[in-house]
Order: C-alpha cells, then sequence, then structure tokens
C-alpha cells in the first residue's frame, strides 16, 4: 500500500478540527466562571503542565501575559522543590492535564488546596485528582488523538492551546484591552510597528511647512522646497488647517503658478489625523487615499506632518 501524505495530512487536520467544533458546541457556564475567576485576580496567573501540556501552558501564559494579564509558568516538578514559593494567595492557577493524574502535579494541587488558591482544571477527566483539586474544571471533550493507536498528545493539546486562547481573548475583551495596551507589550517586530503611533513617528510642527491662505505661490514652492517633505498646510488666521498643496498639485498648475496664490491652488479640507492615530491605520489611509503625507492636526491645528517614508523606515508597511 502506497504512502498518501497529503492524505494523512487532511485526516490530522479533519480529527482536529472535529474536535474543536465538538469542544466549542460544549462551552458553558463553568467556562464564564473562569473568565470571571481570572478577570478578579489580583495576582498573577499562574499556568502549569507537565510534558506536552507543560509546553502548552508555558504558550499560554505567554499569550496572556502579553495580553495584559499578568501571567507565569510553573513547572509542576520544579515547584515541588522550592518554586512553590512563586505562587502567593492571590494568584489563581491553571493546570493542564489530558488525563488529570500527573504525579508531578500532586503537590501544586496540595499547596492550592491548602491555602485556598483559586484552580482551574483543563483535563478530559474531571473524576481525576486534578479534576477533584479543582475549583473550575474546564473539561476537555472525549475526542480521538490524531495518532490514532499510537496516542501521542495531537488533539489533546490542539484542544489546550485553543481553550487557552479562548480564555485570553475573553479575558482582555473582558478588560477592555485595546490594540494601544497590546503595543506596550510589543514594542518590537512589525506588530509592535503597526502599533506605533503617528505622534511616535511625525515631523514636528518646527519642521512643518506652513503658509497663511495669501502666499504667492513661488513662495509656497520656496517652503515646500526647503523642507522636502512634498507638501505644504494652509492655514488660517487663527492657525486652522484649511488646506494643503502638494507635488501633484504643482505639477497640474504647472503653466499658471506665477499668478495665483496658494488659496486658489490648494485642496480644501485635506485628510489629516490626530497624533493618537495607529501608525498602521495612518499608513492605510494614505495607500487607500494615494497620498504621500498627512498632516496631523490637533483641534484642528496642524502639529506636525507624516510622510510615507516616516512609515516605511519604521517598518509599519
Amino acid at each position: 500500500m502506497s504512502f498518501d501524505a497529503v492524505s494523512v495530512g487532511r485526516r490530522v487536520l479533519a480529527t482536529e478540527a472535529d474536535a474543536l467544533r465538538l469542544m466549542a458546541d460544549g462551552l458553558g457556564q463553568p467556562f464564564v466562571t473562569a473568565v470571571e475567576t481570572l478577570f478578579n485576580c489580583k495576582g498573577r496567573i499562574v499556568c502549569t503542565g507537565m510534558g506536552k501540556s507543560g509546553h502548552v501552558a508555558r504558550k499560554i501564559a505567554a499569550t496572556m501575559a502579553s495580553t495584559g494579564a499578568p501571567a507565569m509558568f510553573v513547572h509542576p516538578a520544579e515547584a515541588s522543590h522550592g518554586d512553590l514559593g512563586m505562587i502567593g494567595s492571590d494568584d489563581v492557577i491553571l493546570g493542564l492535564s489530558k488525563s488529570g493524574e500527573v504525579r508531578e502535579l500532586a503537590d501544586v494541587l496540595a499547596y492550592s488546596g491548602r491555602f485556598g488558591i483559586p484552580l482551574i482544571g483543563i483535563t478530559a477527566n474531571p473524576e481525576s485528582a486534578l479534576g477533584k483539586a479543582s475549583t473550575i474544571v474546564l473539561q476537555l471533550p472525549d475526542a480521538p488523538e490524531a495518532t490514532g493507536e499510537v496516542s501521542a498528545p495531537t488533539t489533546s493539546t490542539t484542544l489546550q492551546i485553543a481553550l487557552g486562547d479562548a480564555l485570553a481573548v475573553a479575558l482582555l475583551e473582558r478588560r477592555g484591552f485595546t490594540a494601544r495596551d497590546f503595543h506596550v507589550f510589543h514594542p518590537g517586530g512589525k506588530l509592535g510597528a503597526m502599533l506605533r503611533t503617528v505622534g511616535d513617528l511625525m515631523h514636528r510642527l518646527e519642521e512643518a511647512p506652513l503658509v497663511g491662505e495669501a502666499t504667492p505661490m513661488p513662495d509656497t514652492v520656496s517652503v515646500m522646497s526647503e523642507r522636502r517633505l512634498g507638501i505644504v498646510g494652509v492655514v488660517s488666521d487663527d492657525g486652522r488647517l484649511i488646506g494643503v498643496v502638494t507635488d501633484g498639485d504643482l505639477r497640474r498648475h504647472f503653466n499658471d503658478l506665477a499668478g495665483k496664490t496658494v488659496g486658489e491652488i490648494m485642496t480644501r479640507n485635506p485628510k489629516a489625523v490626530t497624533a493618537e492615530t495607529l501608525a498602521g491605520d495612518a499608513a492605510r489611509l494614505m495607500n487607500d487615499s494615494r497620498i504621500t503625507a498627512l498632516f496631523v492636526v490637533k483641534d484642528g491645528k496642524p502639529i506636525g506632518v507624516l510622510h510615507v517614508h516616516d512609515v516605511l523606515s519604521a517598518g509599519v508597511v
């Protein structure tokens, strides 16, 4: 019989997808209670598990920490040799084990009970040691491992990861966690760049090319050339941004610039952003509008300029 890798891969994915749907259909009050318990945690969320469950627990702790919920991983074997001291009375323990009968978890379970520390158990067996010791049991569905008779952790770890993600996302939405909050924990890389604000990247007011509405176009061109941003902002007498002139406008009006004022050439009611706008959102606006620069305003008055080169240099796009 020939080996068909694609068929095997599809079978594995279908098996795990079926299990995920089964778990999603079974979510109920215990999940709600678990989210509220995590939300009310005054300390840290302590994730623990042995073997493959331990790897998943580390991932869940990292996901929660990155979304604003203080979390850490404690290895159950190390816990028995002093690391139990890392778990405080204000913490919540999230314990993972498919069977629920991992002996290395015994001291963590006993510690939880002794000091009244809430324990959320993720297990397929609510009658196991982990299930019975848990304050809240999130039961994994009775689903086969994707390895068949070999029974290596596959479906079960996928379910654990997905349930951990579900907890983390429900918790961040319960807390009102925003993209700007997320940036605090992700300052590096592409994601961090996308979550930087316009105020982080813009040219400040002293660098912004600004002229009054009555400024002759030759003088306006000089200001534009001096600042090298490909744009000039036009301000009213009270300092509000009322228009812009771009390199494109100069090309379109090239033959009749000499006798014109900037007010006759400018584009009125230009697109603008605030300093608090996410850099990723500003990049999308520039791309959708086919423009290379945006004025940054506060209460209608310019406070800076964002150029597409600033966005590119920061790695936003």
